[in-house]
């Protein structure tokens, strides 16, 4: 029996970007066998319309994929991912969505010859607005590449790596990066609070222009900088805010030593 994927954990985040997968119409949910042990998310990931078993070992001895998904915490990965590795026999593709752990780690547990793809998610994924980068070892073919690029192109946008080192400051940009923007709104918020706002009216400013500049900038053809000059008339309320952001480097510094400290703990934490 071929199937498409077998997904290992389906927590938050194995949750939504499945369902993003079948909602954007990447997968049907007949075609995929989802794994989790607790039986609240398995009756959850069975409300798709998919077979959700509690271990690898219920799956059908036929069953045989095109792709398996790790999405179970990366402490566990090292007593999960040897169950699946009869998978393999049948050409089936190995990817991991755990942070901190690598390519090798799986080439270790499944074989050398094992064809795996390492991808960092981040939690925008969830409504289709995720950013996704993948590492792929050199038994990945152009046909498994392709399979597994169109099913995350449904949680956001995509980008590859050649270099797996890099995958610790793409997890500090782009992994650890919704959580920095969201205090910057929690900042803006109080902020706006302290300057005399209504508390409603501060938060909807605050997530509102956040959103709306995000969105700009991902929309237009210029380039962040060239965006911040078109609105800064000079001696204006917007310079003098930039005066207080951008003097003395201040949130450029701020910010390069927020994504080496989270890279440097990426680094400790490589299993």
């Amino acid at each position: 029996m071929t199937i498409d994927l077998i997904l290992v954990g389906c927590g938050n985040m194995g949750h939504a970007m499945l369902a993003g997968w079948i909602t954007a119409g990447r997968i049907p949910a007949a075609r995929v066998v989802v794994v989790e042990p607790n039986e609240s998310l398995r009756l959850r990931a069975a409300a798709l319309g998919l077979s959700a078993h509690a271990t690898a070992q219920e799956i059908a001895p036929d069953c045989q994929p095109r792709v398996v998904i790790f999405a179970v915490k990366p402490q566990v990965m090292r007593q999960v991912v040897p169950d699946y590795s009869r998978f393999k026999a049948g050409g089936a593709a190995f990817v991991s969505i755990a942070a901190g752990t690598p390519v090798g780690t799986f080439e270790e547990l499944l074989g050398a010859d094992a064809p795996i793809i390492r991808c960092m998610p981040n939690t925008p994924a969830a409504i289709g607005k995720g950013m996704m980068v993948l590492f792929a070892n050199n038994n990945i073919s152009p046909e498994q590449d392709e399979f597994v690029r169109d099913l995350l192109s449904a949680n956001g946008a995509i980008a590859s790596i050649d270099d797996e080192d890099l995958m610790d400051a793409v997890t500090a940009v782009s992994g650890s990066g919704p959580a920095y923007v969201f205090h910057f709104i929690e900042c803006l918020t109080e902020a706006a609070r302290t300057a005399g706002l209504p508390d409603d009216v501060a938060k909807l400013l605050a997530m509102q222009t956040v959103y709306g500049a995000g969105a700009l900038a991902a929309e237009s053809d210029e380039e962040p900088g060239k965006l911040r000059q078109n609105v800064t008339s000079p001696n204006g309320t917007t310079a003098a805010g930039l005066a207080v952001l951008m003097g003395g480097d201040r949130l450029k510094q701020l910010l390069a030593e927020t994504v080496e400290a989270a890279k440097q703990r990426g680094i400790e934490l490589r299993d």
